[in-house]
């Protein structure tokens, strides 16, 4: 893909929220973001260059922010999408698992059918923190046979280390805090 406008400052569209969901957490908020056209496609050609050259059969878009980016992913470079849900919201038959946020715990679920055995998959999420949402999507992807090329994020909270637990090889992102 073409990166037509080179000067955008991705950096100047991430909203810092504090105390978000709970005291003590910084929100990195993508939302700004999303709104400007121009900021939106640029961060969609980035994460399309990226995904392009680990040759992906499908993309794994993580609930919810992951859905945004990883589709217009899937979209720009014709590939299938497969949605990473929070439990409770997949109609057929799904898989689970669980996983801890550094605000508490949840699961994520993945159709039993969602790719075929071998696959190589890209997994994309709007931000990396402690790694668990991604970590827990990397075991449904390996569970389900599939092959994890890598990781994509639009921001990454170094601090927090997640890429230590993905694979500091495995883990790409745009922006890092």
């Amino acid at each position: 893909m073409e990166i037509e406008d080179e000067e955008i400052d991705l950096r100047r569209y991430i909203r810092a929220i504090p105390d978000y969901p709970k005291k003590g957490i910084i929100f990195r908020d993508i939302t700004p973001m999303l709104s400007d056209a121009s900021a939106f496609k640029r961060c969609i050609e980035e994460l399309s260059n990226k995904a392009e050259k680990l040759k992906p059969d499908y993309i794994v878009g993580i609930d919810a922010r992951g859905f945004i980016m990883g589709s217009a992913v899937a979209y720009a470079l014709g590939l299938g999408f497969v949605p990473a849900r929070k439990k409770g919201k997949l109609p057929y038959k799904a898989i689970s698992e669980e996983y801890q946020l550094e605000y508490g715990n949840a699961a994520l679920e993945m159709h039993e059918d969602s790719f075929p055995k071998g696959s190589k998959i890209v997994i994309i999420d709007d931000l990396l923190a402690t790694g668990g949402t991604a970590g827990a999507a990397g075991k449904l992807v390996g569970r389900l046979g599939g092959l994890i090329e890598g990781y994509l994020f639009v921001v990454e909270i170094s601090e927090l280390a997640g890429r230590a637990l993905l694979g500091d090889d495995k883990v790409t992102s745009i922006l890092k805090f």
